[in-house]
């Protein structure tokens, strides 16, 4: 099926849209208590509201809409997401962990408050994501509400983002050297899981049964991949002011990844591969899924 695909504007328009709707939710979800614990939530709020690029609450919202699903619906589990990546990256971003300064151009939560807070405030974003899922607000139905929960609390846990990144860290820590499949198996797990949930939530959402989701996990599969190459390719090429986050880290640490085991252009035309294979997973759906399109190229066109 021949099908036009939605331009870079349009695209960004889209982003745009789903930026100012995510920051709503956060907003309305996250009001200011009148007493002590105020603090944390404005360090929830600091790394929560007015950042990131959301890829994630769109791929919700874009899967979602191929169903004719409410967008506030969609949103919502769309927020849950984004609520589980925050709560990560102001954990990964640690002494601990990665030990960072920079997130989004700005101070990192850490630095902003402290370390015990931003402890408690990824810990607490980490609680939100459920809140939202288990509302009525999200979908009156228990059943995709249950799905909902059980496919982030997976894509979340030790068989999704926090098992790929012990897998990271074992590594950093016991010089583990990883091949390339284990280095794709731990990228499945860090990064591809919460981009793969997000597709399926959207499905979910949409009633579509578990054997009428197969393609849109493959196309799930295939951006999860190209979207980390994309963000090693970053850590090399890229220009630290536009990323707004320190970068040439991965090098300087000696970490294995795609560009160290591939090398530059043999790692970027994996990654182009891996996104027309993704788009061709959506060839049984017309103009309705060429947001998911488009966002499966921006994933490896990206600066950011």
């Amino acid at each position: 099926m021949n099908v036009v695909g939605i331009d870079g504007d349009a695209l960004g328009d889209s982003l745009k849209r789903v930026q100012r709707e995510v920051d709503s939710v956060f907003d309305a979800e996250l009001p200011l208590p009148s007493d002590t614990s105020a603090r944390l939530v404005e360090a929830m709020r600091y790394a929560a509201i007015g950042g990131g690029k959301r890829v994630r609450p769109l791929l919700v919202v874009s899967t979602a809409e191929l169903f004719g699903v409410d967008r506030d619906a969609a949103l919502r589990a769309g927020a849950a997401v984004e609520a589980i990546h925050v709560y990560s990256l102001i954990h990964d971003d640690l002494p601990c962990m990665d030990d960072d300064d920079l997130r989004h151009g700005k101070p990192t939560v850490h630095k902003a408050y402290d370390e015990a807070t931003a402890v408690l405030a990824g810990d607490a974003l980490h609680a939100l994501a459920f809140e939202i899922l288990a509302d009525n607000d999200t979908s009156a139905d228990p059943f995709v509400r249950s799905e909902l929960i059980a496919t982030l609390g997976t894509a979340s846990g030790m068989k999704g983002m926090a098992g790929g990144q012990m897998m990271d860290m074992v590594a950093d820590e016991e010089g583990v050297e990883y091949d390339l499949r284990s280095i794709t198996r731990l990228q499945q797990l860090k990064t591809g899981a919460l981009l793969a949930a997000s597709v399926e939530m959207g499905a979910v959402l949409g009633r579509v049964p578990p054997e009428g989701r197969a393609h849109l996990r493959a196309y799930a599969r295939d951006i999860g991949l190209a979207f980390q190459i994309a963000d090693d390719l970053l850590d090399v090429t890229g220009d630290a002011d536009k990323a707004g986050k320190a970068l040439r880290k991965d090098q300087s640490q000696g970490k294995q990844t795609f560009v160290t085991l591939m090398g530059v252009d043999k790692a970027r035309e994996q990654a182009d591969a891996l996104v027309d294979q993704a788009i061709a997973h959506l060839g049984s759906h017309g103009r309705e899924a060429d947001t998911l399109r488009a966002l499966a190229r921006f994933i490896v066109e990206r600066d950011r």
